[in-house]
């Protein structure tokens, strides 16, 4: 990746920044305040609740003693509870040596094994709630597809205007049953792009037969951020009407001549509200999870298609839009998980390994294609953060629950020299994957 190529403009620097601080600052907000709320809850004072590091630009101290902060470089934050010696939470011998037993009991290091340990993992756990709760909240936004193949709004093609009208219910297509949405998925995977398809339909009291366009179009239905696709200036809706001067009729076409052009320019004649013009794009080789486990490598230029119509809608219940959600969040867990043993088994690069540049342009992008977009984005790294905070090693959430775990199994902790060791150990850790993850930004293609 050309470093340059993510500053354009100054403009699109400050905006690419100031969504990467957003998101950043809502995901540590809530991450540093699940540490806060459930020490609170379990007996432990806190006495310093930071957004950011270094200077202090304004802050307040509560009843409670508490000093809540923001600090000028808002890359992160922490909870300083009593007995700390520093924002790592490094025990201070010499402030809890004068302590009586019932002002030991509300540090974090005087208090019991439960308590520390539940302080702890509530950081990652809050993070995953805030992902249930945002892709919740985009379930609930957007709607679902109803069970059944029922046309909502129609695409826009140019030289076809299809007799499929909002409300059709798909009955079959040329011949074939179609109960549902899985069954017409699978009926229409095997028709061929270019003989018209025959829909039968039914239209209120009316069962019609129509003729109509391949279901699955080249048809653009959405971008994602920060790829070839976005950065050329396409958008959901477009039509893509040829292919390196082929005329294409069905996505699959289109998907097929990028995974084949093995990273050579694909040039693209694109339709768009009654406009047609020319675009040339060039694949980036990615490694993409599939749905059975493992990855599969492809040249990749960010379009995903979607059908002629845009299915029906209906709104979630809540209780139904947050089992969608933690759902949601699951499957970007064990995700997340598999991506890590493939790149530790060496299956795939570990140029998938993202650092704070590329998901600070990702940020942007995803707020450039909106609100929704951006709110998915957080939902999505807000787990990452989740995940990467339990890692069993020294420094994060998860080096911390280990400590704690060998306290709970032996009856004592791990001695200070024995801690100052580990944690010194664990910092280079992370600072070994960070710097891998910055040059992965810099370097990988």
């Amino acid at each position: 990746m050309d470093i340059f190529s993510l500053i354009p403009s100054f403009g699109g620097f400050v905006w690419t920044l100031l969504a990467f601080v957003v998101a950043l600052s809502v995901i540590v907000a809530v991450h540093e305040y699940g540490h806060y709320i459930v020490a609170r809850w379990t007996g432990i004072d806190a006495d310093v609740f930071s957004i950011g590091f270094g200077p202090v630009l304004m802050s307040r101290t509560d009843r409670r003693g508490t000093k809540w902060q923001v600090a000028a470089l808002p890359f992160g934050g922490f909870v300083k509870f009593k007995g700390d010696a520093n924002a790592a939470s490094a025990k201070d011998g010499a402030a809890m040596s004068g302590l009586s037993q019932a002002e030991l009991r509300r540090t974090m290091h005087g208090a019991p094994v439960w308590a520390r340990s539940a302080t702890v993992a509530a950081g990652p756990a809050f993070n995953f709630m805030l992902s249930i709760l945002l892709f919740a909240g985009f379930f609930l936004w957007q709607g679902i597809a109803v069970d059944k193949p029922v046309v909502g709004e129609v695409q826009a093609m140019p030289g076809f205007e299809t007799a499929l009208q909002p409300g059709d219910r798909i009955l079959a297509v040329d011949g074939q049953e179609t109960p549902d949405f899985e069954t017409f998925g699978k009926v229409t995977e095997a028709l061929d792009p270019v003989t018209p398809v025959s829909y039968r339909v039914q239209r209120g009291d009316q069962v019609l037969t129509l003729d109509g366009p391949f279901p699955f179009p080249p048809v653009v239905d959405s971008v994602q951020p920060a790829s070839a696709a976005m950065q050329a200036g396409l958008a959901a809706g477009d039509v893509i009407l040829s292919v390196d001067g082929t005329p294409v009729t069905a996505f699959a076409q289109l998907r097929e001549v990028v995974g084949n052009s093995g990273g050579a320019p694909v040039a693209l004649t694109v339709w768009r509200a009654d406009e047609v013009f020319d675009v040339s794009l060039e694949p980036r080789r990615m490694d993409i999870p599939l749905s059975e486990g493992g990855f599969e490598t492809r040249w990749l230029i960010g379009l995903t298609g979607g059908l002629v119509f845009a299915p029906e809608t209906r709104t979630p219940g809540v209780f139904e839009a947050i089992s969608l959600g933690a759902q949601q969040t699951w499957g970007a867990i064990t995700l997340t998980v598999s991506g890590l043993v493939h790149m530790i088994t060496g299956a795939i690069s570990t140029c998938n390994l993202s650092g704070p540049i590329t998901i600070a342009e990702t940020s942007g992008a995803a707020a450039t294609l909106g609100l929704a977009s951006f709110l998915w984005f957080i939902a999505v790294l807000s787990t990452a953060v989740g995940f990467a905070n339990l890692i069993p090693v020294p420094v994060l959430d998860g080096g911390h629950l280990v400590f704690h775990a060998f306290e709970a199994v032996t009856g004592r902790p791990p001695s200070d020299r024995a801690l100052r060791i580990l944690m010194a150990g664990g910092l280079a850790i992370v600072i070994s994957l960070m710097l891998l993850a910055l040059s992965n930004d810099i370097f990988c293609p």
